[in-house]
């Protein structure tokens, strides 16, 4: 093994306390916080204000299938109390990690009673956007909420 020099050993050493006393000046008490709030929250796979506003607007319809990781919703048939002869199914699909408008698809199938049995009927395009709509404004709010707290 070959010895090092003593002006080198001093070099070197003195260079290696130098980086770490500027590394130590960094870590002072306060870290910083992590923004809570961000528009890409993903613990569950997807973007979650996304996912709560989605079950939130859809809370009123029975479920058939959830699955955070894929930010899948799909409901069985609903049929309103007020209007019996028609029924919806709603499919919800957030298809990003991040809070934007076009992360979010819903589809929805309608069917209307006649002479007894449930046929297709379609769909008003601004059915499925009013929803679209209810859930991204119930999202942002999800998200300003975390930003007061």
């Amino acid at each position: 093994m070959s010895r090092l020099k003593p002006s080198v050993f001093l070099r070197s050493t003195t260079a290696g306390l130098l980086a770490l006393s500027l590394l130590s000046a960094c870590g002072g008490k306060e870290r910083p916080r992590a923004d809570l709030a961000a528009s890409q929250v993903t613990t569950i796979g997807v973007n979650s204000y996304l996912w709560r506003a989605s079950l939130d607007a859809l809370s009123f319809m029975p479920l058939t299938q959830t699955d955070s990781n894929g930010g899948v919703i799909l409901t069985d048939w609903y049929v309103n109390p007020q209007n019996p002869g028609e029924r919806m199914k709603i499919n919800v699909s957030i298809l990003d990690q991040d809070l934007r408008a076009d992360a979010l698809r819903v589809a929805a199938s309608r069917q209307v009673s006649s002479s007894g049995t449930w046929v297709d009927a379609p769909v008003e395009a601004a059915t499925t956007q009013k929803l679209e709509q209810i859930i991204l404004t119930k999202a942002r709010d999800l998200r300003r909420g975390a930003i007061t707290n």
